[in-house]
């Protein structure tokens, strides 16, 4: 049985979308920008710079865009040869480019039943477009091909008065009620709900869907993580146009894995150092595992459904796999070891939030080269 060695939340900024979600993130940052990524590294230079040998085992690698994912051409031939090295990969998509599913599985078929697709249904836009049906037949197109999926809804307060709507219709379509991802605002420091609604009442309407995802979500939003935590060792958030490789969102520097594929890459872990106010996307990283000391339901739990004829959204060999935690297959740090990375991140100054490329480059001269000079990975 296969166990998972690394996380890889992997970055593309394309932002080419065909669909216009106020709550979409990259619209409330006033990002979207209608373009194509210019990737530097071709799809099997960057599969041999995240090889099983280089990374040290089996890992998940999740793939999603700062638009529509399957909009950028490369992406395809970036999954089939990430899956060709052995690993498993989760693409977010909003299910409505049918041609690129049918690309996306003939070019994975060899290894289809290590492939995870986040189906992310934004429903007014789908209804408003007549796009509906065939984002559902896009599920059941990968579904019947072997492939593992999630439903998945953004809940925001437009979609409250069709909450039975949705749930009918994902009954009806795919066996189950979809997952339900807390929606942010991106404009409010810290980051709040993006709902008029209180904090309670989003719950309440939240909660009519029986989501493990929204419940686990929403428990640790805007909860400050204190532990220890091992991203940036067991996981890192990578740029794919840059090859950028980040201990977590909130680090201001990282270094480039795809420069030299042969160069070992140098795992650190943050620590207790978290920049962060809070694990902003726990869901992930601390379902996986990353702050060992915190039980949490699994990766698989936190996503799969059990549909009304006994079928399930994860086919076997995804939901063993990401039913497996980091720490099964990493070695905890020695309290030394701990000790030595905490009191380092604290010589550190704090970054907030929102790093931007712009506070980095306008901190005084020697304490910017204290941070580019410190051993990152």
């Amino acid at each position: 049985m296969d166990k998972i060695k690394r996380f890889f939340e992997c970055l593309i900024p394309v932002t080419v979308c065909n669909l216009e979600c106020h709550y979409c993130y990259v619209i409330q940052e006033h990002r979207r920008s209608m373009k194509l990524a210019e990737l530097k590294y071709t799809p099997e230079h960057m599969a041999q710079a995240l090889r099983k040998e280089r990374v040290g085992g089996t890992c998940l690698i999740s793939i999603c865009g700062a638009g529509e994912t399957l909009a950028q051409r490369e992406v395809i031939d970036i999954v089939a040869a990430i899956l060709s090295e052995g690993h498993y990969v989760n693409i977010t998509t909003n299910g409505t480019l049918s041609q690129r599913f049918d690309e996306l599985i003939e070019k994975c078929k060899p290894n289809i039943k290590r492939l995870h697709i986040s189906f992310s249904m934004h429903y007014l836009e789908l209804v408003k477009l007549n796009l509906l049906e065939r984002f559902f037949d896009n599920i059941d197109k990968v579904r019947r091909a072997g492939a593992s999926f999630m439903l998945q809804i953004n809940l925001c307060d437009e979609y409250i008065p069709y909450i039975e709507e949705i749930k009918k219709i994902s009954y009806e379509k795919v066996g189950a009620y979809p997952q339900v991802a807390l929606t942010r605002n991106e404009e409010t420091v810290p980051m709040s709900i993006h709902s008029k609604l209180s904090n309670s009442e989003y719950y309440k309407y939240g909660s009519l869907f029986e989501s493990p995802l929204f419940d686990f979500t929403f428990k640790n939003f805007n909860v400050k993580r204190k532990e220890f935590c091992y991203a940036g060792d067991w996981s890192g958030i990578l740029d794919l146009q840059t090859g950028i490789l980040k201990k977590c969102y909130n680090e201001p520097i990282g270094v480039n894995i795809f420069e030299d594929i042969d160069k070992p890459i140098c795992f650190e872990a943050v620590g207790s150092n978290c920049k962060s106010c809070y694990c902003v996307n726990s869901s992930h990283f601390m379902s996986l595992g990353v702050i060992p000391e915190i039980s949490t339901p699994t990766y698989a739990q936190l996503r799969n459904r059990v549909c009304s004829d006994g079928s399930e959204w994860l086919q076997p060999e995804i939901k063993s796999f990401m039913s497996t935690k980091l720490f099964e297959s990493n070695e905890e740090y020695s309290k030394k070891k701990k000790r030595q990375i905490n009191k380092a991140g604290e010589e550190l100054i704090p970054f907030s939030v929102k790093v931007k490329s712009a506070v980095y480059k306008s901190l005084p001269e020697n304490i910017a080269e204290k941070i580019a000079n410190r051993k990152r990975f």
